[in-house]
């Protein structure tokens, strides 16, 4: 009989490492984990949490533009960048404690290091310790990348450093479209920087729906954002203290701050995979099955690492199901499907299920209900912003099979929303609900009228 020195070795301490730790040591299991940065990885260091304090910053300025709609006399204001960061970091190391604290009450094992797997069932420890363990999970997370190389590349930043700048930075050149861009780019406008947005594709926001993407951009223009797309950052050239980017249409743009949010990578380099026998997937990502076990069947992954869908709630699942499965004797497989989804920008936008494009793809029918109004809070602050609401429903079944939304509050209602069309609701389902008003939530559940319907063309 093998003697290992724990029952499970998780590399990486973010959402999904520890909750799979956590939930493993409950079922009993002796469980160690490596993490050569800070426990809680990127979503609660630099991702999500602190990303979330710093929008929360940003929207005070729209508040008090607004308050004078209402009665309300604000005097002068001002903003003190390196006050956010410091409050912001304080709030980040309470809740790195907070995961220390949760995985020593289970009786987990934390190390503060560097793990690569030296065989399937061996871990090396930088420190030079080498760990034996039945199982191991890999959850190593994703880093963000910066695509091809281009010349002043090194005088970019990523999501990463942006959360530590020494000064706020007054123009600000933001390469990219997906979440990270659109939402830094709310950030850095709303605290008062002049924002370029630069984006290769023909619109922001690729894979959501088409509506919600224009809606979107429509919004970050009538507040200052500019939006430059079929265009990329060609060079950067340092002038002083200051930029100068150079743009594939000729043009260039002075900036104080360069980032490139173009998308993330899996962390898969240089952890000993291949001497483990563990492959990666063609999506550059572990490869795992449903049960997110890679072809050793010792050898797991979870999270960003996987490359499936990117989200910190997703890793925790799946961390989850992973402790369940191997641990606690109860088989569980993840449903990737109908997994909602918020984008903080501003206004932000919550979504679940199909866009319209993919219903159209799938479905013998599709009908589209759509409301685009001014909120109510605009009515007496005056601001220039509409709502946009939209549901995707299957023709033939009546299930609601999407929902999008685009305004205050969105990444709420899509959150609840998101019950209903896991559970399969009906139109009917939505129209027999009495409304609360006054909420634009209300609209979810009194559209009436179809503003489309489209059935699918036969294959030739």
């Amino acid at each position: 009989m093998v003697d290992y020195d724990v029952d499970l070795f998780v590399i990486g301490g973010g959402s999904g490492g520890v909750r799979a730790a956590r939930i493993a040591a409950e079922y009993g299991a002796r469980v160690m984990v490596a993490e050569e940065y800070r426990l809680g990885g990127t979503c609660v260091i630099r991702g999500c949490v602190p990303k979330k304090l710093l929008v929360y910053a940003s929207r005070f300025r729209g508040e008090f533009e607004d308050a004078a709609g209402f009665g309300w006399t604000v005097s002068q204001t001002s903003f003190d960048w390196m006050a956010l960061i410091a409050n912001k970091d304080r709030e980040i190391a309470r809740l790195e404690a907070a995961y220390g604290a949760t995985l020593e009450k289970a009786g987990v094992k934390v190390v503060k290091n560097r793990a690569v797997l030296a065989d399937a069932n061996t871990v090396q420890l930088a420190n030079g310790d080498r760990v034996r363990a039945a199982y191991i999970l890999i959850s190593t997370g994703a880093a963000p990348s910066y695509g091809n190389a281009i010349p002043g590349l090194e005088h970019a930043i990523s999501s990463n450093e942006a959360f530590h700048l020494p000064e706020f930075p007054r123009r600000v050149v933001i390469q990219g479209g997906g979440y990270i861009a659109v939402e830094f780019a709310g950030i850095f406008a709303g605290l008062g920087s002049h924002v370029t947005l630069i984006y290769r594709g023909e619109n922001i926001l690729r894979g959501f729906d088409d509506d919600v993407r224009q809606h979107l951009r429509v919004e970050m223009e009538a507040h200052g954002i500019r939006v430059i797309t079929g265009c990329k950052i060609a060079a950067i050239a340092q002038t002083g203290a200051h930029y100068a980017v150079h743009l594939s249409s000729g043009n260039h743009i002075p900036a104080d701050r360069i980032m490139f949010a173009t998308g993330r990578h899996s962390n898969v380099a240089k952890l000993g995979l291949k001497e483990a026998g563990v492959e990666i997937g063609n999506n550059g990502g572990i490869a795992v099955d449903e049960y997110s076990c890679t072809g050793r069947q010792n050898i797991y992954a979870v999270g960003d690492v996987t490359n499936r869908i990117n989200l910190t709630p997703v890793a925790i699942r799946e961390g989850h199901a992973f402790a369940d499965t191997v641990f606690g004797g109860k088989p569980t497989k993840v449903d990737h499907t109908n997994v909602p989804t918020a984008v903080f920008s501003d206004p932000e936008i919550g979504t679940v299920g199909l866009t319209e494009t993919q219903a159209r793809a799938r479905l013998a029918r599709t009908d589209v209900y759509k409301a685009m109004f001014k909120p109510m809070k605009a009515t007496l602050s005056g601001r220039d912003t509409t709502v946009l609401m939209k549901l995707i429903v299957d023709g033939l079944s009546g299930r609601v099979v999407g929902c999008h939304v685009v305004g205050e509050g969105a990444a709420e209602m899509a959150q609840i929303a998101a019950i209903a069309v896991k559970m399969g609701a009906t139109k009917a389902d939505f129209d027999a609900t009495i409304a609360l008003h006054p909420t634009a939530a209300e609209e979810l559940v009194t559209m009436r009228k179809k503003t489309a319907s489209y059935a699918r063309e036969a294959a030739e």
